[in-house]
């Protein structure tokens, strides 16, 4: 009897686990959502350089405040950098079970589009002309976006690591590609702020 009761003891695990494993995968419905807003910001970004001349791509608002050509490349070397983040970081941490992800999820793409609070880029995304002039960046940014959305439409366990973020808190990989697309919503955001200047060149 002790033996039948230690046999269901084990499956009765086995399957709580199996369980648990199958919850933090990512729905489809989930997937398609993000996979929607990766390619609507995408369209973004290119509708606001569509047709720039070198006169607007370089107006600068302010000396220190980015160019819409330093804000595309900004754009394009950030993906990369988060996108390396979540494969060779995010991915490899540990679990961090107990989080709201729904709420997380909500906060991000809420917040982080919004430009209310203005940060400092990492010194690796920094404009350094990388790409060689605006029309590559735009071409380098559309090469990583098809990367980033082939990545989360074929990497289980999406949700099962997560890693320190900058809103302070733990982010899994999921959050994370929606701080990509959430970031170039940002700087689109921040293109059509010096769109906007009354000294902006009108050609």
């Amino acid at each position: 009897m002790q033996k039948y009761r230690s046999i269901i003891l084990v499956l009765a695990i086995t399957l709580l686990t199996a369980f648990s494993v199958r919850a933090q995968e990512l729905t489809q419905a989930e997937k398609d959502k993000t996979l929607q807003y990766l390619e609507s910001t995408k369209q973004d970004v290119l509708d606001a350089t569509k047709g720039l001349s070198p006169a607007q791509w370089n107006f600068k608002p302010a000396p220190d405040r980015w160019s819409i050509a330093e804000c595309m490349e900004h754009i394009a070397a950030a993906e990369d950098f988060i996108r390396d983040n979540i494969a060779n970081g995010v991915m490899k941490a540990p679990a961090a079970p107990g989080r709201d992800v729904v709420a997380i999820d909500a906060a991000i793409i809420e917040n982080v589009p919004a430009r209310k609070n203005k940060v400092q880029a990492p010194e690796a995304i920094k404009p350094t002309n990388r790409f060689g002039s605006p029309e590559g960046s735009i071409k380098h940014f559309v090469e990583s976006r098809a990367i980033t959305e082939e990545f989360l439409k074929t990497t289980p366990g999406l949700r099962d690591h997560a890693a320190d973020s900058p809103a302070g808190t733990k982010w899994d990989a999921y959050e994370f590609i929606l701080l990509i697309a959430a970031h170039s919503e940002r700087h689109t955001n921040q293109i059509k702020e010096v769109k906007a200047d009354p000294n902006y060149p009108k050609s």
